[in-house]
């Protein structure tokens, strides 16, 4: 028997010729699952991040829509480069799908971060490859367009940008210092009977900083307290804490973090439905809409007077000091002789300051997502609305525009609906049968599902990253790398495979293995 043989079989090795075949075969798979759609239609989505030896490491990922009309996002692998310019990005993405076999004729999307070398007009990935493939719409990753906006906004009033900016620095206190936190967390429990971590701020994240805004509202005094008690002491942690207290003693912060809470609270609302793997650019236009609608209903003096309100009522109550506006300067005599302007109010002050953080909202929002790709796929949704046809369609091969009129009218004379989500959801109830009469409309949706709308599936690849390549294995090889990744990240794949080909794969490698294992079929 092998098993009394001295080779075991187990050596680095071989783990990495089954891992191969392992990755390899679910690759397959995948590529399969695209050519056997009606018509090819595929996006690419890159994003890069460096593991834990510094090395660039590209997560390469497919979009496409299955038979069921449904967008799936798929994980091809890590590649890794020794140049980030665009040009060598973008030979990257041709070879991944020369050797996918994916021609790129048939790429209909492209999403990205906004980085130059990704999104450059000229020397960009995008640009590159809409020079091979002008069909290939690019896409500004949509929750890395929400977290810019979200960045403007809250820098765009002095008291709310450096209202978190003592939030952070307090999280980063309590981080820190071991015993700032057990004070912090004594004094929390002995008057509310629990209490919440105060964390500093992510520095890129600016859509996850409410939680941590709400920690501190929803627990002002015993930050006071806490911040008092340590202030008492000495050393380097005191003095940061009594810094710490005078800036939170004031009512103008209190101010700015409910304005941050306000604000920040819309904008990580968007995050979840636009990170979806399945989300699409009609839905999350429609998410970006609704939001600038909820921005603008704000932009009233009564509801800037309900937050001043309450902003008042709790100053009070924590015996803070009154929401005072800054000291006006007078301008230098030989530039002006004109009286500086002043508020009638306190409460004016902040307003103005409060609809310029809204207006800067939604300024950020119209101009974020006025891409000229999201044009070109609202006209193809409106071709689909509207049952009439426009130039755009002239662009895409695949469709006939004339028996696409001809399908558009027969299908709006049986049914309604009024945007591409709703004709998605009646084509996916239709039978085959049905559903085969209006080939030319199934096609165009394919293209409005296909084109992604965040990296996000790509950016959820690091974490396994994270945790294959860590502190104990630095010194792992790509190639092993990348086959664990594809295996660990496709669970559900990797439970489908039929080990007896696996293992027979593995066998045919070497004529050793025939020889003491025969063979699996």
């Amino acid at each position: 028997m092998w098993l009394e043989k001295s080779t075991s079989f187990t050596c680095p090795k071989i783990q990495n010729e089954v891992l191969q075949i392992m990755s390899n075969t679910i690759v397959k798979m995948i590529v399969q699952e695209i050519k056997s759609m009606p018509v090819i239609h595929f996006s690419l989505i890159i994003d890069g991040t460096q593991d834990i030896t510094g090395t660039e490491q590209e997560s390469i990922c497919i979009r496409y829509v299955d038979q069921d009309l449904m967008p799936r996002e798929e994980f091809i692998g890590l590649y890794e480069v020794a140049s980030t310019t665009g040009a060598n990005l973008a030979k990257m993405a041709t070879d991944v799908l020369t050797r996918l076999d994916l021609p790129i004729s048939q790429l209909r999307g492209q999403t990205y971060d906004g980085a130059s070398n990704m999104s450059g007009s000229g020397q960009g990935v995008q640009a590159i490859l809409k020079r091979q493939q002008p069909l290939a719409s690019y896409v500004h990753c949509g929750p890395h367009c929400v977290n810019l906006v979200t960045q403007a906004t809250c820098t765009a009033a002095p008291f709310v940008r450096d209202a978190l900016t003592w939030v952070h620095d307090l999280g980063v206190l309590f981080k820190k210092s071991g015993k700032s936190k057990a004070i912090f967390k004594d004094i929390a429990v002995a008057e509310t009977g629990s209490y919440t971590t105060l964390k500093p701020l992510c520095p890129t994240r600016w859509t996850v900083r409410t939680p941590a805004v709400r920690a501190v509202l929803g627990q002002y005094e015993c930050v006071l307290t806490a911040l008092e008690e340590i202030g008492s002491g000495s050393g380097d942690n005191a003095a940061k804490a009594r810094g710490l207290h005078d800036h939170f003693v004031k009512g103008k912060t209190l101010l700015g973090l409910l304005v941050a809470e306000e604000v920040m609270g819309h904008m990580e609302g968007m995050q979840a439905p636009l990170q979806h793997s399945q989300q699409t650019i009609p839905g999350m236009l429609k998410v970006v809409s609704y939001v600038k609608t909820a921005m603008q209903s704000k932009h009233t003096e009564h509801h800037f007077g309900q937050i001043y309100s309450r902003a008042c009522e709790m100053a009070a109550d924590l015996d803070l000091e009154s929401i005072q506006a800054p000291h006006v300067r007078r301008p230098p005599k030989h530039l002006s002789n004109a009286e500086p302007h002043v508020h009638p109010t306190v409460e004016s002050f902040y307003r103005m300051h409060y609809f310029n953080v809204l207006d800067t909202a939604s300024v950020q929002l119209s101009e974020r997502f006025d891409q000229e790709s999201l044009h070109q796929i609202q006209a193809l949704e409106d071709v689909l609305v509207s049952g009439t046809t426009n130039p755009v369609v002239n662009h895409y091969p695949e469709l006939n525009p004339q028996l696409l009129q001809i399908q558009l009218a027969m299908l709006k004379t049986s049914h309604a609906y009024s945007s591409a989500s709703d004709l998605h959801k009646l084509m996916k109830e239709m039978v085959p049968a049905v559903r085969s009469l209006f080939s030319q409309v199934e096609i165009l949706l394919r293209i409005l599902l296909v084109v992604p709308a965040s990296s996000a599936t790509a950016e959820r690849s690091f974490s396994a990253l994270r945790r294959l390549k860590n502190w104990l294995r630095t010194s792992m090889s790509q190639q092993r790398l990348n086959h664990m990744s594809v295996c660990h990240v496709h669970k559900e794949r990797m439970d489908k495979l039929n080990m007896h080909h696996i293992c027979q794969q593995w066998v045919s490698m070497h004529d050793s293995r025939r020889s003491f294992f025969g063979s699996f079929v």
